[in-house]
């Protein structure tokens, strides 16, 4: 409960700061401004919902249930197939057993197949809200994995040709920015209030973000406007780096099994530890979970 607590308070509203100030008066800002607060609106919805879903594990727990884990470190899927297998996976599974199986699944000529998955996806989208943006969203996620299935080969053997299928190391990062990178673009459709906002910023990010790196590396006024005092800013950005280091412990380790196997006065320690940094760090305000309006 306390881990879910904190990426809602503590990163999740902080970062909302951010991505309201620019995502809700998107005409005052450009560029650069629109890159940050699309990946803080990615780790902003992520916290958000994987927070209320851990909150949630939690207080079953108390009362003798196991729920299911709902998010399996979404960001550090290599491919687009992979993380819905790991983004709201009662939901993904869901839409798998009652939608796309009935459908005919991948059992179905390629054609027909492509429908399903973009069907599903679309779906998926007006499950959300019906805004043409959810739509999009929608669509460009059905359009991912379309795409990426159809050219599987061909960017298996220009991996082989350039010799990247040999650094495994490099290939899986590169892997895993680019799954990133897609879903993050995919995100500013599901955040913009309407479709032409949404494709003004992205003429921004494409147009925009290399004269605001310029000005900033030749130390010319560049007015971001982000909503954040600095050290704000550097709590919210040492959270998401936090974020994931425990994501990549919790590849090896099962941190909270950890915890309860040690001596009783270690783990209260580290309780009240963790709770004071929570107290001291939450943004306050109350502000509601996004998927509450779902």
């Amino acid at each position: 409960m306390a881990w879910g607590l904190f990426k809602k308070v503590v990163i999740a509203d902080r970062l909302s700061l951010v991505v309201d100030t620019v995502y809700d008066l998107p005409h005052k800002h450009h560029g650069l401004s629109f890159v940050i607060a699309t990946i803080f609106f990615s780790f902003q919805i992520f916290c958000d919902f994987s927070g209320y879903s851990d909150m949630a594990i939690g207080i079953a727990r108390v009362m003798g249930f196991k729920l299911m884990k709902n998010f399996n470190s979404p960001y550090h899927a290599k491919s687009i197939k992979e993380f819905w297998g790991r983004w709201h996976i009662s939901l993904s599974t869901w839409f798998k057993d009652y939608l796309y199986i009935p459908l005919g699944g991948n059992r179905v000529s390629l054609g027909k197949w492509c429908f399903n998955i973009l069907l599903v996806f679309l779906i998926s989208g007006l499950w959300h809200g019906a805004n043409v943006t959810f739509v999009v969203w929608g669509a460009l996620h059905g359009f991912y994995f379309i795409f990426a299935e159809l050219t599987k080969k061909t960017r298996a053997a220009v991996a082989r040709f350039i010799g990247l299928d040999r650094l495994r190391g490099l290939n899986a990062v590169l892997q895993t920015l680019t799954t990133f990178a897609l879903v993050s673009f995919a995100w500013i459709f599901f955040r913009a209030k309407t479709i032409n906002t949404g494709l003004y910023i992205v003429k921004s990010m494409l147009f925009e973000t290399g004269t605001d790196i310029y000005n900033i590396f030749h130390h010319q006024k560049t007015n971001l406007n982000l909503g954040l005092f600095s050290n704000d800013l550097s709590i919210a950005v040492l959270s998401i780096i936090l974020l994931e280091v425990v994501h990549l412990i919790q590849k090896r380790y099962n941190i909270f099994e950890l915890v309860r196997s040690r001596p009783l006065i270690f783990r209260w320690a580290f309780y009240y530890i963790f709770l004071t940094v929570l107290v001291l760090c939450a943004v306050t305000g109350g502000r509601q979970f996004i998927y509450f309006q779902f």
